[in-house]
């Protein structure tokens, strides 16, 4: 892959490039409530249901964090507060990226267009894009797909948008389940798995690993 150069680089946004706090959060709510092992219980429950949320029909996402808030407080035999819910969903766009991300971006940038399709709002989205120290192409959203990743219906509409097809791009993410699973389903086959620990390797998928976005560059012989 070192001397493919795509169309476009096409990037996860949440947890790939900004860091994605949503156990951060859960810990600052209910963490007096919960000793270390039920905590950690929670933070897998809140994931798993966040995921399990947004496998249906678009709907917007603060009705994902409630939602998968509320079944986690279920499962966990706490009482939920829909406050709680709005408060994690007013934290995403203060997010900033995570501190190797600004300087590789800003390299690849230079050489091929940068473009991000994100379970994000498109009233959310630009806060966290305008940290990440980089020019982006384009920014698409869950809310313009009406779909999120993984569904294939996500990638579907990048490519519309974009008018390339999956041999075009590079697709950049620290989550399997979220895009390279898909990402290798509809036939993107250059892929790079950025490891931030999220999820274990799975050599199936096919992708170049790198440990954050400073190496980025050098899959691109940069």
């Amino acid at each position: 892959m070192t001397t493919f150069r795509p169309k476009y680089v096409t990037f996860d946004c949440y947890g790939t490039l900004t860091n994605f706090q949503m156990a951060e959060a859960a810990r600052d709510l209910y963490g007096e409530q919960l000793d270390e092992p039920r905590m950690a219980e929670f933070i897998r429950n809140f994931a798993a249901y966040r995921l399990d949320e947004v496998l249906g029909d678009w709907k917007p996402y603060a009705e994902v964090v409630h939602n998968s808030i509320e079944r986690t407080c279920k499962r966990n035999g706490i009482k939920f507060h829909e406050e709680a819910a709005r408060m994690v969903y007013e934290r995403v766009p203060t997010w900033g990226p995570h501190a190797d991300v600004p300087a590789g971006l800003a390299k690849v940038a230079k050489e091929i267009p940068l473009v991000i399709l994100s379970n994000a709002m498109n009233s959310q989205i630009m806060s966290n894009v305008e940290k990440l120290g980089a020019p982006f192409h384009a920014v698409y959203t869950a809310e313009q797909a009406q779909a999120y990743k993984p569904r294939l219906q996500a990638f579907e509409y990048l490519f519309d948008m974009l008018g390339c097809g999956p041999e075009d791009v590079v697709h950049c993410s620290s989550s399997f389940r979220y895009d390279h699973m898909s990402a290798h389903d509809i036939g993107i086959k250059n892929k790079v798995w950025v490891n931030r620990g999220h999820e274990p390797a799975n050599p199936y998928y096919g992708y170049v690993e790198i440990k954050d976005i400073s190496g980025l560059p050098g899959v691109f012989g940069l």
